[in-house]
């Protein structure tokens, strides 16, 4: 069980020297430098304009920084692990100062955003969000630096429901894969049998479904196992407590919607209605996510998160107490990683060949004897 508790701590390796064992011994890029910045380009078009036409998005600004007392930044997690950059703006030699965080994501302001654009139902927005995670391991796919799709719907009480979940999740993966055969049809080299494509469809597991295949092993290698034989899938209910005592993934507990129960397509009583999309990365043979999304909370589901993970104290902050009012709208959204989808469809073994950002000397060194060019 310590590995199970171990594997909740965070996204990353946490062990360069196992990281040096997992990036691929035998790696060319399939596309020069020079190649790949014209694909990401294109890639980035594509996928923002046909989510915006899929889901009837507009795209919006969205800041880097937020009040502190805000409540709006997101904290990743429910256990503290990961706090945002936060400094002192001194404003009027310090007579009007403001405490400032450097976003995270934003998947809090994204739904006060919708009350500020005056979005109705089944309108939303998209943004081209950048953040700051500063307790990251850096690794092959995990970064400080992190760009995102972060985007945002207004939805009715009635839509709050699995059935509606999957049919928003069957578009965004209708415009990965649109993306996919754009990118190549500019790039033919891209489409190789030494990397797959990636399948036509999603299959749909649930958490409690996952945990019950592979009861003794922890969360990621659970994920791994899985992707082995469906190497799409999207997982519901992450952030719910499982049999074992854990939840599959730490998820905070003020915008997706993890407590809800629900059913599986047998009736089996299940909970979430949020959940992640992975993919097995054919280069780096690993699990590979892409998107973390959700129905997200309302008032009930709120206090009953908070109270779970102990932090009815959130309740004060202007974000909780909108909620709280119903004074914001109902919604369903996600963050889609721009580099993480980048990476995989240009069939790249490390995230700094598509992102350019800050890494450790020992990471550059072992890109550097494999072939990797890290960008910098």
């Amino acid at each position: 069980m310590a590995d199970k508790r171990a594997d909740l701590a965070g996204p990353g390796i946490g062990d360069y020297d196992k990281l040096e064992t997992i990036l691929p011994q035998d790696y060319s890029p399939l596309l020069t430098p020079k190649e790949t910045q014209k694909a990401i380009t294109s890639v980035k078009t594509y996928i923002e304009a046909n989510l915006c036409k899929e889901l009837n998005l507009m795209m919006v600004t969205v800041p880097l920084i937020v009040d502190s007392e805000s409540g709006v930044n997101d904290y990743l997690d429910r256990d503290g692990s990961r706090t945002p950059i936060r400094f002192h703006i001194s404003n009027d030699h310090d007579k009007n100062p403001v405490q400032a965080d450097v976003v995270q994501a934003a998947t809090k302001w994204k739904r006060m955003a919708l009350k500020q654009f005056g979005m109705e139902v089944g309108e939303g927005l998209i943004t081209d969000m950048r953040a700051v995670r500063k307790d990251y391991f850096l690794d092959h796919d995990h970064s400080a630096y992190v760009d995102q799709w972060d985007w945002e719907m207004v939805i009715t009480e009635k839509q709050r429901n699995l059935q509606f979940l999957t049919e928003v999740i069957e578009k965004i993966w209708k415009v990965l894969k649109g993306a996919e055969t754009h990118v190549q049809e500019l790039f033919p080299q891209l489409k190789t049998d030494k990397y797959p494509n990636l399948p036509d469809t999603l299959t749909f597991l649930h958490a409690e479904d996952i945990l019950e295949r592979y009861p003794n092993l922890p969360r990621q290698q659970r994920e791994t196992e899985i992707l082995k034989e469906y190497p799409a899938i999207f997982i519901y209910g992450i952030g719910w407590t499982l049999k074992d005592g854990y939840p599959h993934e730490m998820r905070a507990a003020d915008y997706d919607d993890w407590v809800t129960e629900t059913q599986s397509t047998d009736n089996r009583p299940m909970h979430g209605l949020n959940g992640d999309i992975l993919v097995w990365n054919p280069v780096t043979k690993r699990r590979h996510e892409l998107t973390s999304m959700g129905i997200r909370v309302n008032a009930d589901t709120l206090r009953k998160q908070l109270k779970i993970t102990g932090q009815l104290h959130l309740l004060t902050l202007p974000y909780h107490q909108a909620l709280i009012d119903n004074d914001i709208p109902l919604s369903i959204g996600g963050g889609i990683g721009q580099s993480r989808t980048f990476m995989l469809l240009l069939k790249k073994a490390h995230l700094g060949e598509v992102s350019v950002t800050v890494w450790p000397k020992v990471l550059k060194d072992m890109c550097r004897k494999k072939n990797i060019t890290v960008l910098e």
